[in-house]
Formats: C-alpha cells, sequence, structure tokens
C-alpha cells in the first residue's frame, strides 16, 4: 500500500514515514484510521481475527513465533490474538490461564535471540523493567524462553490509541492537549531514568493514549528496555555512501546518530521532537529523502515552530529549540526539566508533575 503526504499530495513507497519535501507525517492511502483496541506492541487488533484450530491429537505443536495464535505459550498463556509485529519481535495479546488477566506478549524474533550481545542486555534491563510500575509506563512482567529457545516478554495489556495514529486522525494537537502528554511522558521517563534506563527508541508509535476511569486520556510509554539496537554511528559514514535508510531513526539524537555513549538527555531530545510534531504534524528538519534529513539534525539548526504555527507562543519556541538542541550539555537536564518548562512557557504550572514530583 502506497503512502501519501496529506500536505502536497506526494506518494511515496509504503516503508516510508515522512514526507522529505516538507516533513510531514504520511498516510496509508484509502485506508481509514484504526479503531480497534491496541495492545502493548503498538499495532491494531483485529476484534474478528479467528482463532488458530487446535492441532490434532498426536500432532506436536511447533512454537513458530509468528503463528502463535490459539496456542499456549509454557503452559500459563492462552495466546488469543495477534496484535502486530515489527522487524525483532511479534506482539500477541495473552491470558493468563490460572488468572484470567489479559497481558500484551512480545515474544522476540529468532535473529534478535541469536544475537548474545542483545539478549544480555535485555536480561539486565528485564531485572530494572520489573521495577518500572508507573501509571505512565508499561512496564515488564515477566521475560520468560521456552524450551523451543522462544524468548518472550510479558507486560500489562494498554487498551488505547498510539500517539502517531491520533496525530494522523486528527492534524495537529492543540497546546493544551499536548502539554499534559508531555508531562506524563516525562514522569515515566523520570522514573526510568532513576534506574539507569535509557528508552532510546522514544517515538509517537511507542506511546499509546489510554484512557482513565474519569474520562481523562493518559499518555503511557512503551517498550522500555527490549533490547533495542538504535545506534548509527559508523553506519552514517555507510547511508551517505549508499542512500540506504535501515529503521526508522526519525526521532534519533544527533549523539545517537554519531553512535555515541547516550544518557537521558537523549531521550529529551526526542520528546521533543515528539512534542514539535504532536503541535504541528511535520518534524523541524527538512531534506530530499531520509538521509539528508538525518544528516540536517548533526548540521543544522531546527525549523522554528512558529514558522509553521504561528499561534505558539514565543516562549514555547524557545523551549522547543533548547531540548532541540545538537549538543546534550545546552539542553534540559531532565525530562521532567523539560516539560515543567514547556507547562510554564505555555501558561500553566505544576500540573502532573506538580502532583507526581510535589512542584
Amino acid at each position: 500500500m502506497s503512502m501519501r503526504c496529506p500536505s502536497c499530495g506526494a506518494q511515496y513507497a509504503d516503508d516510508a514515514k515522512f514526507c522529505t519535501k516538507d516533513g510531514t507525517r504520511l498516510q496509508a492511502q484509502g485506508t481509514p484510521p484504526p479503531t480497534a483496541p491496541l495492545g502493548a506492541g503498538g499495532a491494531a487488533g483485529s476484534s474478528t481475527t479467528p482463532r488458530a484450530m487446535t492441532p490434532p491429537v498426536g500432532v506436536p505443536k511447533q512454537f513458530n513465533p509468528a503463528a502463535l495464535t490459539g496456542q499456549v505459550l509454557e503452559g500459563r498463556y492462552d495466546i488469543v490474538k495477534k496484535l502486530g509485529e515489527g522487524g525483532m519481535s511479534y506482539v500477541y495479546l495473552g491470558e493468563d490461564i490460572a488468572t484470567k488477566e489479559q497481558y500484551a506478549i512480545k515474544v522476540l524474533s529468532p535473529s534478535l535471540v541469536k544475537d548474545g550481545n542483545a539478549m544480555a542486555r535485555l536480561r539486565r534491563e528485564a531485572a530494572l523493567g520489573m521495577r518500572l510500575e508507573h501509571p505512565n509506563v508499561c512496564h515488564i512482567v515477566r521475560l520468560g524462553e521456552t524450551e523451543d529457545g522462544v524468548v518472550y516478554v510479558v507486560m500489562p495489556f494498554v487498551e488505547g490509541e498510539i500517539l502517531s495514529d491520533r496525530n494522523n486522525r486528527k492534524g495537529p494537537l492543540p497546546l493544551s492537549e499536548v502539554v499534559p502528554f508531555v508531562q506524563q511522558i516525562a514522569a515515566g521517563l523520570q522514573v526510568a531514568h532513576a534506574l539507569k534506563i535509557i528508552h532510546r527508541d522514544l517515538k509517537p508509535e511507542n506511546i499509546m493514549i489510554t484512557r482513565n476511569p474519569d474520562g481523562t486520556d493518559r499518555a503511557v510509554v512503551m517498550d522500555f528496555g527490549l533490547a533495542k539496537e538504535r545506534k548509527a554511528g559508523g553506519e552514517l559514514e555507510k547511508l551517505t555512501a549508499t542512500g540506504i535508510i535501515l529503521g526508522t531513526p526519525e526521532f534519533m539524537s544527533p549523539e545517537q546518530l554519531r553512535g555515541k555513549t547516550l544518557d537521558p538527555r537523549t531521550d529529551v531530545y526526542s520528546l521533543t521532537l515528539m512534542t514539535y510534531e504532536m503541535l504541528t504534524g511535520t518534524l523541524p528538519f527538512e531534506g530530499k529523502n531520509q538521509q539528508e534529513m538525518m544528516i540536517a539534525r548533526l548540521r543544522s539548526d531546527p525549523i522554528s515552530i512558529r514558522t509553521r504555527r504561528p499561534d505558539i507562543p514565543e516562549a514555547v519556541d524557545a523551549v522547543l529549540t533548547k531540548g532541540m538542541a545538537r549538543n546534550a550539555d545546552d539542553r534540559y537536564p531532565t525530562a521532567v526539566e523539560f516539560a515543567a518548562a514547556l507547562a510554564l512557557a505555555a501558561g500553566g504550572q505544576g500540573g502532573v508533575l506538580g502532583r507526581l514530583f510535589g512542584k
């Protein structure tokens, strides 16, 4: 399915995500926005997906990570349906047979399981990720491995709408809606950063907007501690020579593109880019292709948000500019400080951060 820029009408291949002319997020042609419940993998599930037939007696079940619907994982989780899949994992809705609680179960691809370094880091981070219980974080419940070598991560099932889908559906969001989301995301990041966990892959597709019992919306950060290889480093030189882009690095910080050591300020940069996109539907850098947009982040200043939304206060523009500084030392040192500065610049103080951190 081809992708189309809703702003200029340009068409792209199905793996493109942003218009290289104006930075607008692309939309699939002829596809209505998803309305089905979403899970921790950030992909829509279909409520009408048929369950796979149980194999005949005597025929052993083979654990194919891409086709687990209808099977029972380690005698504990009844796999109800597939919620989505990506390059490194498959996400299923699972139900604990004993407690009937529902979970999102991320089954890692065999190629990732064979990566010893990635798995070693996954096990380290899973141990910390189990301590990340927070209203704005989808934490890890447990890390498991079957006798067949299938490695999976169990997380709470979060029902809602992916942030990127909301932006596509509604267009640029009002500042009054964006500020609480940023505060909530920052609150979740703060808990992780205190445990020395850096997300490294913060993007709209990894934020779920769920509904509280009182009817208000809440942003939940997904995919903490899931062995993501997101460094570009030496790859950037290769990209420049070949024009090949690996993955979707639109929200990587400059230091991440360069393959430098990362600290919480890389997540601050990504959160700032997300804030800009929530408010405009576009990214603050332009280029003829993905490669040029990456290089622009390494060499150019971001486009002022007031160029695209004159109604945004100058104080908010200044906060975003600081949050997107190429040099990490020039940014806000923590996500909560960025969120607090944004709220103040937008005309409000305290809010979610005040309630959660006593400010």
